[in-house]
């Protein structure tokens, strides 16, 4: 079981996060992302840089994820690949997408998306908060201790 990072829209804060669990629990913990990244030196702690582009580093995890592993990322098209792969997705604010909530998330993600298409809708999510962070923690702590 690996966790994958979609690391170019990741906040600091989860990764941090994410850091100390991977040493913790001596899981590898792979960031993908089109820009470089500084990590800790850890044997837990890899990075992987693809090149710049449109869902570079969505597609990049998509291919190398197995059935198991489990991937923090904010993006719903990539969350419901990993799911349909057999992979958990957890996004920052410590949402888990599994089989049984992935359509809902996706349905709901694709009428915000026509919205805003048709201007009805603008803006995004708040920003990252203190209790957002502190569920992220709870959900990769459960979830890890359930591997």
């Amino acid at each position: 079981m690996r966790i994958w990072v979609d690391a170019d829209a990741c906040p600091k804060p989860i990764k941090e996060i994410v850091f100390k669990a991977a040493k913790r629990t001596e899981t590898i913990a792979v960031l993908v992302a089109n820009q470089p990244l500084v990590t800790p030196l850890s044997p837990f702690i890899q990075k992987i840089q693809v090149p710049p582009g449109f869902d570079n580093a969505d597609n990049e995890i998509a291919a190398k994820m197995e059935s198991g592993d489990l991937v923090i990322t904010a993006d719903i098209p990539l969350a419901n690949a990993v799911v349909d792969k057999g992979g958990t997705a957890l996004n920052p604010r410590g949402q888990l997408y599994t089989k049984r909530n992935m359509k809902q998330h996706l349905s709901n993600r694709n009428f915000s998306a026509e919205l805003r298409g048709a201007g009805m809708l603008s803006g995004g999510p708040p920003g990252l908060g203190a209790k957002e962070i502190q569920r992220f923690a709870n959900a990769l702590d459960k979830f890890l201790a359930t591997r």
